[in-house]
């Protein structure tokens, strides 16, 4: 079967007097420089836009604002730490199973109201964390918590689908990662500051606030994007019909699995970063915060440069393999430095090549999304849910790993950062194939078309379309 060749589509609006009729499928997205391009920007406003980068900061708002106050609760609660960390587990395994159950929800009722619920049910049950009498209440409910506030990650990437194609798509997800990416600098800041004036019970009350903030928002400016003429139908079997389609879609899949690896590096490093940074390097928790910060703002700096110069004059796929390949030769470095292949390596190196793995995150993510939502027009709720579930199953999968050798080494980090990205790479360029996918670049019009038939996944395709 050949390789499917781009299509360029023209961008629906929103809403329409006479709805396109188009063959759901894989959609590639327009060429860069198309008209499909041109019109996916400047389609949101700045409020638009911080409304979306703020839902997708309510992970790590609701996250990291509660470390500092992990040994407080287990304190308060006369629990052990391990009881405590629990809490942090539910909540993460509630993000990645609510994605599962939102996403489609949202293919299927539009945007709004499935996210406007979720909000309201996050509040309520932040609110209610800090009323919690015992351990076993508070875990429950940061579950509860977790579920609610899927909603806000899974349903932003969905309405980013809806308003763009292409290039334009790989620019707002990059200027959606300089809005989500400075919570996780600022919100153990934030919450050690309420810990100074407050207990830990304080800083669901902040997180309350602002969830309030953002459903009151969301309820008067953010507009509904999916028209009811491309809404699903159908209950559960559907839903589930649809993410085996999608799953079934190679290219799809590829990037899917791509992008939760890179993750899981990252993750690797947000986990183990404070025991190996102040533990084995002797650092201060003010060196660590400050080292955190630097390198949160270089994979800041370099989605902004992936957004703002490289998308558009480079494909998204040689940014994408160029952002992982700087990721294994970063990660390559720590485990030569963690092994002691150079000798004892002080911090300056370790915190250099740390600098580098992250900020190269900032070429990889964003694309790996990017790409993959680009080939999913038909069910952007379904997808964006397998993309999130995927990536924080991940990042839970690989947070434990990097202490498996004990307290003495750095080495499994560096050996779960390698191991992530070297199978991430062997995801984009086995299942993906750019090299292929470029060389259809000349395939005729009605070609592709067909060839775009033939590959869709079985739920996508028209009735009696299978063959």
């Amino acid at each position: 079967m050949p390789e499917p060749g781009p299509i360029s589509p023209q961008r629906m609006p929103v809403q329409q007097s006479e709805p396109v009729r188009q063959r759901p499928g894989p959609n590639p997205g327009p060429h860069p420089g198309s008209a499909g391009d041109r019109a996916g920007q400047g389609r949101t406003s700045l409020l638009v836009t911080l409304i979306l980068g703020g839902l997708t900061a309510v992970p790590p708002l609701s996250m990291d604002m509660y470390l500092p106050a992990l040994p407080a609760v287990a304190e308060s609660m006369g629990s052990a730490a391990a009881t405590a960390q629990l809490t942090l587990t539910a909540c993460l395994a509630g993000m990645a199973l609510g994605q599962l159950v939102v996403g489609p929800m949202s293919d299927r009722w539009g945007r709004r109201r499935p996210l406007l619920v979720g909000m309201v049910i996050y509040v309520v049950a932040t609110a209610l964390c800090a009323f919690a009498p015992n351990a076993g209440v508070l875990i429950a409910l940061r579950l509860l918590q977790g579920l609610a506030g899927a909603a806000g990650i899974v349903i932003s990437r969905a309405v980013v689908r809806d308003l763009y194609d292409g290039n334009a798509m790989a620019r707002f997800f990059s200027t959606l990662m300089l809005i989500s990416g400075v919570a996780p600098v600022i919100a153990p800041v934030i919450g050690g500051q309420v810990l100074r004036i407050t207990d830990w019970r304080g800083v669901f009350g902040v997180l309350t606030l602002i969830g309030i903030l953002l459903t009151l928002v969301v309820w008067r400016r953010l507009d509904e994007t999916l028209a009811p003429e491309h809404r699903h139908g159908g209950g559960l079997p559907d839903t589930l019909r649809t993410m085996r389609g999608l799953l079934a879609d190679r290219v799809f899949t590829g990037y899917m699995l791509a992008g939760s690896f890179a993750f899981a590096a990252l993750f690797a490093y947000v986990s183990a970063s404070s025991f190996v940074i102040q533990e084995i390097y002797g650092a201060s928790p003010q060196t660590f915060s400050l080292l955190f910060g630097i390198n949160s703002i270089g994979l800041i700096a370099c989605g902004q440069i992936n957004g703002k110069i490289l998308v558009g004059r480079v494909s998204l796929d040689k940014v994408l393999l160029g952002g992982l390949l700087t990721v294994i030769a970063a990660a390559t470095a720590l485990l030569l430095m963690a092994t002691g292949v150079f000798g004892h390596a002080g911090l300056v190196p370790v915190s250099a090549a740390l600098f580098v793995l992250m900020s190269a995150m900032g070429f990889a993510m964003p694309n790996t999304n990017a790409q993959a939502l680009m080939r999913t027009r038909h069910a952007a709720g379904s997808a964006s849910a397998l993309l999130g579930t995927s990536t924080f199953l991940a990042g839970a999968i690989a947070s434990p790993l990097v202490g498996v050798a004990g307290e003495d080494t750095a080495v499994p980090m560096a050996v779960v950062q390698l191991v992530s990205a070297l199978v991430a790479l062997g995801c984009f360029l086995g299942l993906c194939r750019p090299w292929r996918r470029r060389r259809g670049r000349g395939t005729p019009a009605g070609a592709a078309s067909a060839a775009v038939a033939q590959s869709a996944p079985l739920a996508a395709r028209p009735e009696g379309a299978e063959n």
